[in-house]
């Protein structure tokens, strides 16, 4: 656990959700684990807070007001600033043989089914940010 802590204090997650019970309980228990994170509650707020903050991973619900989060992914897709950071859809649609294909043609890296628990929750951001990391690694 110490070396996750040292390892996410460095890095920001942004969660999108208009449901603020679902935004505080993933917010609170990855600020619990070391992360910083900050919320957004549509996907207009989203985009603006990914493009001033830059978050390391940005987690989107679909089903939001004024911007649904497949529009707020495809806008963070076609920005410069935007484009590289991961995406990883969180949303209560029960449809997962569409899901898959679709979250990656939009350009999100993965999705997890609400109601998920919390440690499964850290365990895709974890991974993802991990994934994030090698690659820029390989990079240079």
């Amino acid at each position: 656990m110490r070396d996750q802590r040292n390892y996410a204090t460095t890095l920001r997650v942004l969660i999108a959700d208009d449901n603020g019970d679902t935004r505080e309980m993933y917010a609170l228990y990855l600020n619990m684990v070391g992360y910083s994170v900050d919320t957004a509650e549509d996907g207009h707020e989203a985009i603006l807070k990914a493009r001033a903050l830059r978050p390391d991973l940005v987690v989107m619900d679909l089903q939001m007001p004024a911007l649904d989060g497949w529009g707020a992914i495809r806008e963070l897709q076609t920005r410069a600033d935007t484009a590289t950071i991961p995406v990883i859809i969180l949303t209560g649609h029960d449809f997962k043989a569409y899901l898959k294909p679709a979250a990656l043609a939009v350009g999100a890296v993965s999705y997890l089914m609400k109601p998920c628990f919390p440690e499964e929750f850290q365990r895709e951001v974890n991974a993802r940010l991990t994934a994030r990391r090698n690659r820029a690694a390989s990079a240079v």
